[in-house]
């Protein structure tokens, strides 16, 4: 059984020396894996709502492409997904019951505006220019800052606002 996989997978091929069926079988496994990886890990991953979970994204999507191609060991590369599903799965709980460890792993949220004054120091410190902050706010529906209670930079990196 494991000499059918490995002449169907190329698994002892050079990765120059991959065939098309090489190609096509590696292709349908690890389709077939990320599905799993993607109902494993939580739904929000695909959504990239913060950069721990951007960071999931890339690897996953850096370590698969690198075993389809034979630039890595198949099999070993399917262990390494599960390992960082694994772990952002760990890390989302740590986050979930831990206020601290969330405010390290994902940051915090960065208040903006306050009862219709723009806060110069947090946009500094965002790196947002005053057109970047009116960009945001208008795609909230709202034209000037003086209509606005809160605004807020949140942790995936969009503006929240809360008119007034």
């Amino acid at each position: 059984m494991l000499d059918l996989i490995d002449r169907v997978m190329g698994l002892s091929v050079k990765a120059e020396d991959l065939g098309f069926g090489h190609m096509v079988a590696r292709a349908v496994v690890m389709y077939v894996a990320l599905i799993v990886v993607v109902r494993v890990a939580k739904k929000r991953f695909l959504g990239n709502a913060t950069a721990f979970d951007f960071i999931l994204t890339v690897m996953v999507g850096s370590v698969a492409a690198r075993a389809m191609t034979g630039g890595t060991p198949f099999f070993a590369s399917l262990l390494g997904l599960m390992v960082l599903v694994w772990m952002h799965w760990f890390f989302s709980l740590a986050t979930y019951r831990s206020s601290w460890f969330s405010r390290l792993i994902k940051g915090n949220a960065t208040l903006l505006i306050k009862d219709g004054i723009p806060d110069q120091d947090a946009l500094r410190a965002a790196h947002m220019s005053l057109n970047d902050l009116a960009e945001g706010l208008r795609e909230t529906g709202v034209r000037n800052p003086s209509d606005v209670v809160e605004a807020r930079l949140e942790r995936n990196g969009k503006v929240s606002v809360i008119k007034r």
